[in-house]
């Protein structure tokens, strides 16, 4: 399997027998969390360029534009996956303007080379870490890069499904806040997640 590099935190990776590097601004944060994921986790330097071809951007969106700024060119030539929703306080609407998207938005400071895929962003964290097999909605312009993610989607036991362009993030984002009003009030619980039905 490849390596799979994280800025911020993530894990699901080790268990699909990817090699997995943990980045953080505070070193120690990152080598206790390699070690509770897996003997073979590794963690990198951050600002220095990661060791995965695929990247998941794992930082909260008030700090993504932050986080690729510091990183530069150093991530040049990855496959970027924004997973984060940009929420307002209250979670009840986007920080972001009509026609754009946090992954639109955090692409405009990406490298030459890099993409920004937008996926994971409408499925819980603690959901996603109990491994079913669940529906992961992948959003860029690249049909070769959305392969490549999807591979590796696969790969974790989900199934990847293409919704468009990179534009169509907007809709994703705003799914995540629907799913988050739904724990909050129908559902009653943060135990659920949204699959797809196809007859």
């Amino acid at each position: 399997m490849s390596t799979i590099s994280v800025i911020g935190s993530g894990g699901l990776a080790t268990k699909a027998g990817h090699s997995v590097e943990i980045i953080s601004r505070d070193p120690a944060k990152a080598q206790a969390l390699a070690g509770r994921l897996s003997t073979t986790a590794i963690t990198g330097a951050y600002g220095a360029k990661p060791a995965g071809e695929i990247v998941i951007l794992a930082v909260p969106y008030a700090s993504a534009a932050a986080v690729v700024s510091e990183y530069g060119d150093a991530l040049g030539g990855k496959v970027i996956i924004d997973i984060s929703n940009p929420l307002a306080p209250g979670l009840t609407s986007l920080v972001t303007t009509a026609g754009s998207s946090g992954a639109q938005e955090i692409a405009k400071g990406v490298p030459a080379g890099a993409h920004v895929v937008k996926s994971f962003n409408t499925i819980f964290g603690h959901v996603l870490a109990r491994g079913e097999r669940l529906d992961a909605f992948i959003a860029d312009d690249d049909a070769e890069v959305k392969a490549r993610v999807s591979t590796f989607i696969a790969s974790l036991g989900l199934r990847p499904l293409d919704v468009g362009g990179l534009s169509m993030a907007h809709s994703l984002e705003a799914l995540g806040m629907l799913l988050i009003g739904l724990a909050r009030n129908g559902a009653g619980t943060f135990d659920i997640a949204i699959n797809v039905n196809i007859g």
